[in-house]
């Protein structure tokens, strides 16, 4: 589930264009276009988006959720830690989100 550098990306063609993946997926829905539904689980609020880059937001999720707990046990300010690895991973994920799916990355990630 890790991502190694970017050897890993793919691309996937949705809507007439090219988009390249932040990292290697591997949930079911990495190949999926179906509409699926997320959640701001701040807000509550909700929207749909095609199932990869529900996967994507869900990877992303995934992978703060780690960089926060590493940050933590190890007493270290959370982004500015010794795990820029694991961030930059968090940072893939959101300019993905920012540069072809800007509407919904305002609703579950801003």
């Amino acid at each position: 589930m890790d991502n190694v550098g970017y050897k890993n990306m793919k691309t996937i063609k949705y809507n007439n264009k090219t988009m390249k993946l932040p990292f290697k997926l591997t949930r079911d829905l990495s190949k999926s276009t179906t509409m699926v539904t997320r959640t701001n689980p701040f807000s509550g609020e909700s929207i749909e988006l095609p199932g990869f880059a529900a996967a994507v937001y869900d990877q992303t999720i995934y992978y703060n959720h780690v960089a926060e707990k590493k940050d933590a046990f190890t007493n270290q300010e959370p982004g500015f830690s010794e795990y820029q690895d694991d961030w930059q991973k968090v940072r893939d994920g959101l300019n993905f989100f920012r540069q072809y799916f800007a509407k919904e990355y305002m609703v579950l990630l801003d």
